[in-house]
């Protein structure tokens, strides 16, 4: 199998890190989670991070898995959680996925023929209407972001939020912020408030 050029690596990481950018709409993503239902969240101390992190590829840290992992560590510390990488009680995974998507809009317009054959109208009356349709294409960048809460002596899933919406400039450009942002979000739906 033929490894990926210097070039594709980039560009990867950098679609990777548009992946977390989900604020492009006034309303901001859509966000929902879920809850194991034995889980008692408040029972844990401490948290760590997954050791393979599906961020992750080609043997070392992303810039987005850098970025994830101090938005996360924040949220986590805000409730109350001491990050340790000695035997967490919760271990944390995130991912993310862009995808290039498109919409085909179509408007109804009207429109007056050309007068050709009925110049003789002079303007004075106007011929019916017709409608017409135009079709419009619109693309833009659709980005998906996981966070996952492990408890890590059992190895089940105890909570999970997700985040969806569409990418915009300001996405792209500040991967950092927008990762932050994002993150703050699906927190938003946690079971523990913040602490501050």
């Amino acid at each position: 199998m033929k490894k990926p050029s210097f070039l594709q690596i980039c560009r990867n990481l950098l679609i990777l890190s548009c992946a977390f950018w989900l604020t492009a709409c006034a309303t901001g993503p859509k966000v929902r989670s879920d809850l194991a239902p034995d889980a008692n969240l408040a029972n844990y101390q401490t948290f760590g991070f997954m050791e393979q992190l599906a961020t992750d590829q080609h043997g070392y840290t992303s810039l987005v898995t850098q970025h994830l992992k101090a938005a996360v560590t924040a949220e986590m510390t805000a409730r109350g959680y001491r990050y340790t990488d000695q035997s967490p009680q919760l271990l944390i995974n995130f991912n993310s996925n862009v995808e290039q998507r498109a919409d085909i809009r179509t408007n109804t317009t009207t429109a007056l023929p050309y007068y050709g054959y009925y110049h003789y109208r002079r303007g004075f009356y106007s011929p019916f209407p017709y409608y017409q349709q135009e079709i419009e294409t619109v693309r833009y960048k659709f980005g998906t972001v996981n966070v996952d809460v492990v408890d890590a002596a059992r190895k089940q899933l105890v909570w999970e939020g997700i985040a969806e919406g569409v990418l915009n400039k300001q996405d792209i450009e500040q991967p950092r912020e927008s990762m932050a942002r994002v993150v703050n979000q699906i927190f938003t739906q946690y079971p523990i408030t913040r602490r501050q």
